[in-house]
C-alpha cells in the first residue's frame, strides 16, 4: 500500500483526512491497492483585505512565512457591481482571454483556483506561464487559491462523472464558499461593503448550473461588454471560429491526422520539417528534412497549406513531373493582393488570386533553362501541422481594408494587418477601432487558420503607438523577436545583496566569501571593451615568469556568487537567456545593479572573480593551466582604440602598458596557429550608429573599425572558452554544457563556389574548414580590396548555425566547432550577459571542488530545455540588435540623398540586390522602378548561368549589372508600404 499525503503546513485541529481506494493492475498480472490521502484544511485563506477571520487566523503562527493579502478591501465598481467585485474565471476563460487579463488596468482582484491553474498547465504550458507570471505582479492583484486543500471547497469526483464536470463543479463550489465567506466577513465589519464574486465561463452548461445554485455567473464577452472601453477590450477576444457559414467555400485541402502523418515519417513516405518562407517571394518555402541534402522546395499557397514560417510540418514529395526550379523573381504579398476584401472573402478566386496564377505560371515556365541553380528540384506539399510557431505579430492595418474611415464610427469590421515580417500572410482582425488604429502599431494574435479561410484569423492586442515613433518602433522590434523586456518583478530584486551598491568584498579573508578564494589583487589586471561598456564580464593580466615563459589569467566576474540556482532570479534570468544590445538601451539578463556595479569588474575596486590562469611558452603553448575562484582589483578599464594607443606609445613603459604588449604578443601567436589548424575568418556587416547626445536621435553612420586589441581579447577569450569545455567535460561527460558549430553540408556552399567560377574563375574549396580558410584567401582582387570581405560575408551566410548542447547527446567528434577549428568549446567568458556562461561556472566550480553541483545541472534533459531556450534567445537577440541598427540607419538618413559605391550580391529577374558597405546595408532595386513603371512589373533578360540581367532604363537605354559587379547607387530613405517601417531605398546611378 502506497500513500500520499500533500500538505503546506502542520497538521492543525482543522485538518481532516479525505482518502479514496483504487485497484491497479501491474505487469505481472497482480493486482495492488493504492490509497491515496489527502489533507484537508480550513486554515487556507481568501486572501482578501476585508477578512478578519482569515488575518487572524495567518497570525496565529501556522504559517511560518504569512503571504501579504492579495486581494483589495475595495475592489473595482461597475454599474452593475457598485459595490465592487472579485472575479473567479474558469479554464476556458484564461485560455480564451489571457490577452485580456493581461491588459493594464482592466482586470483586477481575480482568484486563479488551483483546479484552474492546474487545467491551463495541462493544455497550455506558455499560457500557464504567462498566468503565473499574473499572480507576482503586485499591481494586478490575482491570487492562487488551493481550493483542492481547503475543507470547504474540496469536491470529490462522483461515479460515472467527467474530470470536465468535476472541474466545472468544483470551480462553482469554490465561487459559492468565497461569496458565503465574503459576507460574513463583511456583517461582522459591519461598515464594510461585501463585494460580489462573480464566476467567468463560456461553458453554457456551467453557467446555467451555476445560476441554479445562485452563483453569479457570466460568459467572458457578456463580462467586458459592461466595462469602461468596452470596445477596445471586446476586440481582444478570439473569435470562436472562422467560419462564416455551413456554406463557406474551402481554399485549402485538409490535414492529415496525427496517426497517419506519424505513420509515414516513421514508414519514410513522409517528412517532417520546419517551413520557412522565403524574404524574396511569399509564395516560396522550403523544408529540410534529414532525408534529403538540399531543401524541399514549396511553392504557391495551396502546397504550403496554411503552413507560417517557423512550423513543424510533415510534407509529401510531389511527382517528379512536378518539380520545379527555385524561384528567380521578387514577389511581395502587397504588390500582388492590393485592396482584397478583408470581409468577403467569397469575391476572391480561391486559394490563389489571378495576379498570383499569372506570377508562378511565368516561373513555371522558366525551370527548364539551364544553368546550377535553375535545374528543376524536387518540390513538396504540406500535408500537416506537428507544431504552429504562431506568436503575437506586430504589423500595420491596411488602409484600403478600413472601410468608412472615421465616418464608420465604432461599428466592427474587418481589417487586414500587415505583419512586419514580410514571410508572414496578411492577418484577418475583427474590430471596432479600425479608424483609430490607422497609423499605429498592432499587436495582434493568431486564434486559427480555417480551410474556409485565405488567409489566418486573429484578434487585437494592443497599439504600441504611432509609426515611426522610438517608442512603438522599438518595442515593436522586441515583440517581433519575443525579447523578454518587462522590468523585473520584486521577487527577483530581493535576491539582490541587501546592501546595494554599497556591497564590498568583506574586509576580513575570515568571512566566508572569502573560502577557497585566491587573493589575486596583487596583480596588475586590465580590461579592454568597446566604448561606453559598463557591464564588464572580463579583465585580463600577463606577467614574465623566471624561466622565461608568461603567466596569463583570464579574469571572469564572478555572477554566480550572487545568483544563486532555482531562486526568482536564476529563473528570470535562464528565461532571458541573454542580454540584448540595441542601438539606444540594453535588455539585461540581470538587474542593473548586478551587472554594471557588483559584479562588473570596474577599475580601482575589489571584485569576487573567476580565474583561469595558464602559463604560456614563448610559443604561446599551454604548459599548465589552474583554475580558481579569486578577487582582483583591476588597475583600468581600457576601450579598444585606448588601449592600442596606449601599446603604440613607446614612452608607456609601465608595468600595465608592458603587460597589455605581452598580451598582444601572445594573442598574435594564438591567432596563427588558430588560423593555420583552419579557423575561419569571416565577416558580417557591421555598423554603429552616431547619436546626439541629449536627444539620443541618430545623426550619422559608421562602419566599425577593429583594431589589434580587439584581437587580443577575442583571442584570450576564445583560450578560456576551450580550456573550460575541456575541464568541464573531463569531470561532467553526460551533462556539461557545450557549445558546438557543425561543418556545413557542402550543398550550402554549391550555389556560392559556382558564381565565384563564372564570374571570377576562383575556386571555392570546402572539403575542410583549412581548405575553406585557404581557399577564401585567394577570393581578392587587389584593385577591388572589398571583394574579399564580400565573399566572406556570403560565405557566412551558408554556415550553419552555433548551438548550445549537452555532452551526453552527441558523441566527441560532434563537438567539434567548425569556425574555430577547435575539437571543443563552450561558453565561460560572459555570465553578465550570457545564461549559458553562469551555468558553465557553476559546473567548473563544482569540477574543482569549490561548491558541490546543483541538482539542475546533473539532469541531462533540464539540461537539454536549458539549451534549447539559450539557442533561441541567443538567435533571437541578435536579430533584434540588428532591427534596432537597420531603423536607426533609416532615421538618420532619413531626408537625406546620397551617393555611395556598393556590390550587386544577388541578382533576380526583375531586380537585383546591392551591398553598400558604408552603411552596412543591402538592398533591392527593381526594374519597375528604374524603368520607370509605377504599377506593372517589369522584367530584364535574365542570364542565370551567367549571373547577369539585362534591361531598358528610363532616359539611359540598355543597362546591364553583373553578380559581383561594383555599381554607383542613390541612396534616399522611404516609408515601406507593406512593413510600416522607414528603410533604405536604393536606385542605380
Amino acid at each position: 500500500m502506497t500513500s500520499l499525503k500533500r500538505s503546506h503546513a502542520t497538521i492543525t485541529p482543522t485538518t481532516t483526512l479525505s482518502s479514496k481506494t483504487y485497484l491497479r493492475t501491474l505487469k505481472s498480472g497482480k493486482v495492488q491497492k493504492i490509497v491515496r490521502e489527502l489533507y484537508l484544511r480550513q486554515d487556507i485563506p481568501c486572501s482578501s483585505q476585508l477578512c478578519t477571520v482569515c488575518l487572524e487566523q495567518q497570525a496565529s503562527g501556522y504559517h511560518q512565512k504569512a503571504a501579504p493579502f492579495v486581494l483589495s478591501a475595495t475592489p473595482a465598481a461597475t454599474k452593475q457591481f457598485p459595490q465592487g467585485h472579485y472575479l473567479i474565471p474558469d479554464t476556458n476563460a484564461f485560455l480564451n482571454g489571457m490577452d485580456l487579463f493581461e491588459a493594464e488596468g482592466a482586470f483586477t482582484d481575480v482568484i486563479v483556483l488551483q483546479t484552474v491553474l492546474e487545467e491551463v498547465k495541462n493544455r497550455s504550458l506558455p499560457l500557464y506561464h504567462r498566468l503565473i507570471a499574473l499572480t507576482k505582479n503586485d499591481g494586478k492583484r490575482f491570487y492562487v487559491f488551493f481550493n483542492d486543500f481547503r475543507l470547504e471547497t474540496y469536491v470529490q469526483r462522483e461515479a460515472g462523472e467527467t474530470i470536465n464536470d468535476r472541474n466545472d463543479r468544483a470551480i462553482r463550489k469554490a465561487t459559492a464558499w468565497y461569496n458565503e465567506h465574503l459576507q460574513q466577513a463583511a456583517s461582522a465589519r459591519k461598515s464594510v461593503r461585501c463585494p460580489a464574486v462573480v464566476m467567468i465561463s463560456d461553458d453554457r452548461d456551467n453557467i446555467r448550473k451555476g445560476k441554479a445554485e445562485n452563483v453569479t455567473a457570466f460568459p467572458l464577452r457578456d463580462y467586458v461588454s459592461q466595462l469602461p472601453e468596452a470596445d477596445k477590450l471586446l476586440d481582444m477576444i478570439p473569435e470562436r471560429s472562422s467560419t462564416r457559414d455551413g456554406k463557406a467555400e474551402l481554399f485549402y485541402p485538409e490535414y492529415m491526422s496525427m496517426s497517419a502523418m506519424l505513420t509515414g515519417v516513421k514508414a519514410g513516405t513522409l517528412h517532417q520539417g520546419i517551413f520557412n518562407v522565403s524574404t524574396y517571394n511569399y509564395l516560396e518555402g522550403s523544408v529540410h528534412v534529414p532525408a534529403f541534402d538540399r531543401q524541399l522546395i514549396i511553392q504557391g499557397r495551396e502546397n504550403s497549406n496554411r503552413a507560417v514560417s517557423g512550423d513543424v510540418v510533415v510534407v509529401e514529395v510531389l511527382p517528379k513531373d512536378q518539380w520545379k526550379a527555385p524561384s528567380s523573381k521578387v514577389i511581395e504579398e502587397d504588390e500582388v493582393n492590393k485592396n482584397e476584401n478583408a470581409d468577403n472573402e467569397d469575391e476572391s478566386e480561391g486559394i490563389v488570386t489571378e495576379q498570383e496564377r499569372r506570377a508562378l505560371q511565368e516561373e513555371v515556365k522558366k525551370t527548364h533553362a539551364s544553368g546550377l541553380e535553375n535545374q528543376p528540384r524536387p518540390t513538396a506539399r504540406v500535408v500537416g501541422v506537428i507544431k504552429r510557431n504562431w506568436r503575437q505579430y506586430v504589423g500595420h492595418i491596411d488602409r484600403d481594408s478600413v472601410r468608412g474611415g472615421s465616418k464608420n464610427g465604432q461599428a466592427q469590421q474587418t481589417v487586414f494587418l500587415i505583419p512586419m515580417d514580410k514571410r508572414v500572410p496578411k492577418i484577418r482582425v475583427r474590430t471596432r477601432q479600425a479608424a483609430d488604429l490607422l497609423g499605429k502599431r498592432v499587436l495582434v494574435a493568431v486564434d486559427s487558420w480555417g480551410r474556409d479561410s485565405r488567409y489566418p484569423v486573429g484578434h487585437f492586442v494592443r497599439s504600441l503607438g504611432e509609426l515611426e515613433t522610438k517608442g512603438a518602433e522599438t518595442e515593436a522590434l522586441l515583440l517581433e523577436w519575443d525579447v523578454q523586456y518587462r522590468p523585473f518583478p520584486k521577487t527577483v530584486l530581493d535576491c539582490l545583496p541587501a546592501e546595494g551598491h554599497d556591497w564590498k568584498v568583506p574586509a576580513s579573508k575570515e568571512d566566508p566569501g572569502w573560502r577557497g578564494r585566491r587573493d589575486l589583487r596583487d596583480l596588475i589586471i586590465c580590461s579592454i571593451d568597446p566604448p561606453g561598456c559598463v557591464d564588464i564580464d572580463d579583465a585580463l593580466h600577463a606577467k614574465k615568469l623566471p624561466n622565461g615563459n608568461f603567466e596569463v589569467g583570464v579574469h571572469i566576474a564572478d555572477v554566480s556568487n550572487f545568483v544563486r540556482p532555482n531562486n526568482a532570479m536564476d529563473k528570470e534570468a535562464s528565461l532571458r537567456g541573454t542580454t540584448v544590445y540595441l542601438v539606444d538601451k540594453r535588455i539585461d539578463m540581470l538587474p542593473m545593479l548586478l551587472g554594471t556595479d557588483l559584479c562588473s569588474l570596474k577599475p580601482y575596486v575589489e571584485r569576487f572573480a573567476f580565474s583561469v590562469i595558464w602559463e604560456l611558452d614563448q610559443d604561446a603553448n599551454i604548459v599548465s593551466a589552474d583554475y580558481t575562484k579569486s578577487v582582483i582589483r583591476s588597475r583600468e578599464a581600457f576601450s579598444y582604440q585606448a588601449a592600442q594607443l596606449r601599446i603604440d606609445d613607446d614612452s608607456q613603459q609601465d608595468e600595465l602598458t608592458q603587460g597589455m604588449r605581452r598580451l598582444m604578443m601572445l594573442s598574435k601567436k594564438l591567432r596563427g596557429k588558430r588560423m593555420a589548424a583552419g579557423a575561419l575568418n569571416l565577416a558580417s556587416p557591421e555598423v554603429r550608429v552616431e547619436a546626439e547626445s541629449e536627444t539620443s536621435d541618430p545623426i550619422d553612420v559608421k562602419t566599425k573599425e577593429l583594431l589589434d586589441t580587439n584581437q587580443l581579447v577575442e583571442e584570450f577569450m576564445l583560450l578560456a572558452n576551450i580550456s573550460v569545455a575541456s575541464k568541464i567535460n573531463d569531470a561532467f561527460p553526460q551533462t556539461a554544457l557545450l557549445r558546438r558549430h557543425a561543418a556545413p553540408p557542402k550543398t550550402n556552399f554549391e550555389e556560392l563556389s559556382n558564381q565565384l567560377k563564372v564570374k571570377k574563375g576562383m575556386e571555392l574549396r570546402t572539403d575542410s574548414s583549412k581548405a575553406l580558410a585557404d581557399s577564401l584567401d585567394t577570393c581578392a582582387e587587389p584593385a577591388n580590396p572589398f571583394f574579399n570581405t564580400l565573399v566572406r560575408i556570403l560565405a557566412t551566410r551558408c554556415m550553419m548555425s552555433a548551438e548550445y548542447f549537452c555532452a551526453g547527446t552527441l558523441s566527441y567528434p560532434e563537438f567539434r566547432h567548425y569556425g574555430l577549428a577547435s575539437e571543443i568549446y563552450t561558453h565561460f567568458t560572459s555570465p553578465i550577459r550570457r545564461y549559458a556562461d553562469l551555468e558553465v561556472h557553476r559546473q567548473l566550480a563544482a569540477a574543482i571542488d569549490y561548491e558541490p553541483l546543483d541538482a539542475s545541472l546533473q539532469s541531462r534533459s533540464k539540461l537539454e530545455g536549458v539549451c534549447r531556450n539559450i539557442n533561441f534567445r541567443h538567435r533571437n537577440a541578435q536579430q533584434a540588435g540588428r532591427a534596432s541598427v537597420e531603423f536607426y540607419v533609416g532615421q538618420a538618413l532619413k531626408g537625406r540623398v546620397l551617393e555611395e559605391d556598393g556590390f550587386v550580391m544577388r541578382i533576380f529577374s526583375n531586380g537585383f540586390v546591392v551591398f553598400v558597405p558604408r552603411f552596412g546595408i543591402e538592398g533591392l532595386i527593381r526594374l519597375k522602378d528604374l524603368a520607370g513603371s509605377e504599377r506593372d512589373e517589369v522584367d530584364g533578360v535574365f542570364d542565370q548561368a551567367e549571373y547577369k540581367l539585362e534591361f531598358d532604363a528610363v532616359g539611359k537605354g540598355k543597362r546591364t549589372v553583373e553578380l559581383f559587379q561594383k555599381v554607383r547607387v542613390k541612396i534616399e530613405d522611404e516609408l515601406e508600404g507593406s512593413t510600416g517601417k522607414r528603410k533604405i531605398k536604393l536606385g542605380l546611378v
